[in-house]
């Protein structure tokens, strides 16, 4: 069963800075880099369990997968997934996403 998926705001603002930085060197690249990281989001909805548990994190349920060098943090819940952030690899975590 596909859970439904919930974007922070955090989240939503990383996945437009990402777009708009690549887009300055290809905005087709930018696009592509968008679809795949949205089909991340889509396979985890249906299969949430499916990543790994963020260590910054301390709890098992918020998990990440990656799409190149961006790693994708969600919280699976009963119904739905939650996506938290959207981060760089190399860029330090404060926990929780959004935090100073």
């Amino acid at each position: 069963m596909t859970r439904s998926v919930v974007w922070s705001a955090t989240a939503a603002e990383h996945l437009e800075s990402i777009a708009l930085y690549v887009a300055t060197v290809s905005p087709v690249y930018a696009l592509r880099l968008v679809d795949r990281i949205l089909a991340h989001i889509d396979h985890v909805a249906a299969f949430p369990e499916s990543g790994r548990a963020v260590p910054e994190a301390r709890d098992p349920n918020v998990r990440e997968v990656f799409e190149g060098p961006y790693r994708i943090m969600y919280l699976a819940q009963a119904t739905r997934v939650d996506i938290l952030a959207i981060i760089h690899g190399r860029r330090h975590v404060a926990w929780p996403p959004g935090q100073p």
